[in-house]
């Protein structure tokens, strides 16, 4: 009977509302017990445990934060075909040391997700790979060309979450409807990457004077706006679960409250780098700053600030989009979008948005994990006895610099290095067994049943 003791944290349920100082004891992979100051030698003798093994492990939590096992919906781990950036195995270091304990994979990478063949292959991957629960999203479309539908069934009942387009929207109305009436007749939800490709044309930052002064083309908020409006359009009549990826500007929070004041199954999610940066944060020399949809005006970042506190967008989700040095190398204009985020979502969001007090707590627990859960309908996101014991545990104590050389990840492109910050990951939990720590100058993490060590 292995067990994991988490003592004196501050314990965070979104659920309930409880946030409590106690400790929780895991035993089997389950919670047993939350309560404070657990007596367990009490616990060894009622159950007539031995000596101690390896397996069993104390967590001192005193001045952290123990919320469930965040979840993210939207990463790039790029493998099959772009493993020079990222594989399936490298981002799941990165998700556990971020402490991520789901996260759900697109499939925009080649050859593309969209058949049960590389489904299997990603499956196969995700087994040899990691200890945290990865979550395959099917392409909509053959290719991600838009053109014919992917067996959505035979992909949802082999593994697959979700479909989605990412990357990319399916431009062809006829086809995007066609897709969810499909989604909607299997239940399967369509995560939605909202672009008109035409307008966006060449278009690299934010539309506006900062783009005109830089020499910059401009991507229109109406880019994002107009696909959203479409797909809730769409939805509405075909009565798919809509989810709206990396929303960026106000008309999309707009849009989605209304949909939501309709009746009209619509949730969303916004990135941190979205929620903490602007425009005016570029300067047109670092390519780490270019990410699509692109940093918007400080007027859009408050409404999507807003449009999270008051839960018109549901989640936070990272968009995790690792590249090579080599590709960030080519310049503003020339390199490609996307930025890493796995491992800086966690001090990003707690000192921008909870130290701030425009956060609680447990309504970071909430955006990162409990609601995330209820998108993709699995029994996570919960911290009570009787759940699974997937939790995190964050450190809110120390203040420190996020260090891009110290990521798991092979991707190093963050516009938030150097940044200082707090909220520092000490422990991922998932079924109840600790799959990576950091406790004092020791970080390490076990990746397989071999309990291979990375210190």
């Amino acid at each position: 009977m292995a067990f994991t003791l988490i003592k004196n944290g501050r314990v965070l349920d979104p659920e309930t509302g409880f946030d409590e100082i106690a400790d929780v004891l895991i035993v089997d992979g389950k919670i047993l017990e939350i309560e404070k100051n657990i007596d367990l030698e009490s616990f060894e003798e009622h159950n007539n445990i031995g000596e101690h093994t390896d397996n069993d492990i104390i967590i001192e939590a005193e001045g952290c934060l123990v919320m469930p096992g965040l979840i993210d919906l939207h990463v790039h781990f790029r493998e099959p075909g772009y493993e020079y950036k990222e594989t399936i195995r490298t981002g799941a270091r990165a998700a556990a040391r971020g402490g991520f304990t789901s996260v759900c994979m697109m499939p925009n990478t080649k050859p593309v997700v969209d058949s049960l063949d590389t489904l299997e292959y990603v499956n196969n991957k995700i087994a040899e790979a990691t200890q945290i629960q990865i979550h395959p999203i099917a392409a909509i479309t053959a290719n991600q060309d838009g053109e014919y539908l992917t067996d959505f069934s035979t992909l949802y009942d082999n593994g697959a979450v979700a479909v989605s387009e990412d990357g990319k929207s399916v431009m062809n109305a006829r086809i995007a409807r066609q897709a969810m009436r499909l989604a909607a007749n299997e239940d399967i939800p369509v995560f939605a990457h909202c672009e008109d490709i035409n307008l966006r044309a060449r278009g690299v930052m934010n539309a506006g004077e900062k783009a005109k002064s830089l020499d910059l083309y401009g991507i229109l908020n109406e880019v994002e706006d107009i696909i959203v409006a479409r797909d809730i359009l769409i939805a509405k009549e075909t009565g798919a679960r809509l989810h709206l990826c990396h929303c960026s500007t106000c008309d999309s929070v707009t849009l989605t409250k209304l949909a939501k004041e309709a009746g009209i199954p619509v949730t969303a999610e916004v990135t941190p780098h979205h929620l903490t940066l602007t425009e005016d944060d570029i300067d047109g020399t670092d390519p780490n700053y270019k990410m699509n949809p692109p940093l918007r005006t400080k007027q859009d970042r408050d409404a999507l600030r807003q449009g999270l506190k008051e839960g018109i967008i549901d989640c936070i989700a990272t968009d995790h989009a690792p590249h090579s040095d080599d590709d960030k190398s080519l310049g503003f204009k020339e390199a490609p979008f996307g930025i890493t985020g796995l491992e800086t979502a966690v001090p990003v969001i707690f000192t921008e948005l909870v130290e701030t007090g425009f956060l609680t707590p447990i309504e970071m627990a909430e955006k990162m994990s409990y609601n995330p859960a209820r998108i993709l309908g699995v029994d996570r996101g919960r911290l009570q006895v009787g759940a699974d014991g997937d939790i995190t545990v964050i450190d809110i104590t120390e203040e420190y610099e996020i260090k891009k050389e110290n990521f798991f990840s092979k991707g190093k492109n963050t516009p938030f290095d150097r940044k200082k910050v707090k909220g520092r990951v000490r422990a991922t939990i998932v079924n109840g067994r600790v799959i990576y720590k950091n406790i004092g100058a020791h970080e390490s993490l076990v990746e397989s049943e071999s309990a291979d060590h990375f210190d």
